[in-house]
């Protein structure tokens, strides 16, 4: 049976199960994924373990090995920017296709206060999931990234 927990201000995950949640989301982003470093980072802007508006983080498990993670961050914006974004959802390379992701995303959207954004590739199979529970594509997403000095 499939649970889920929520960590987030009032409710931070201990220090071995922050590592596992870190962890996962390492391994189970595969090439969607980013360095740990800044996995790190999106948690503690999570938990407000730096400074930051908060957000959650959500851990589903079976029989005691994490299953799917997802982790939002709150904006501190509304209306133009969404109130929240995903920053990051996984699901064990072991248990997909099962509808974890499914019962993630209904979750957090059930969770989230306010609007929800996220970024995806579009190769990222995952879109066709965010497709099917509501989400919309309005934009194009452009970066422009600083010359290191």
């Amino acid at each position: 049976m499939i649970r889920m927990k929520v960590y987030n201000t009032n409710h931070k995950a201990n220090e071995e199960e922050r590592k596992a949640i870190i962890d996962f989301l390492y391994e189970h982003l595969e090439q969607f994924g980013d360095p740990w470093e800044d996995i790190e980072k999106a948690y503690k802007f999570a938990l407000q373990e730096t400074h930051s508006f908060g957000g959650f983080v959500l851990v589903s498990d079976e029989e005691g090995e994490i299953t799917g993670v997802v982790l939002v961050n709150k904006t501190g914006m509304s209306g133009y920017i969404p109130e929240n974004i995903l920053v990051y959802i996984a699901t064990h390379k072991d248990y997909r296709g099962k509808g974890i992701g499914k019962a993630l995303m209904q979750k957090t959207i059930e969770l989230a206060d306010g609007d929800i954004a996220l970024h995806v590739e579009p190769d990222n199979p995952a879109r066709f999931l965010y497709e099917k529970v509501g989400f919309t594509s309005k934009y194009q997403e452009m970066r422009f990234k600083q010359p290191a000095n």
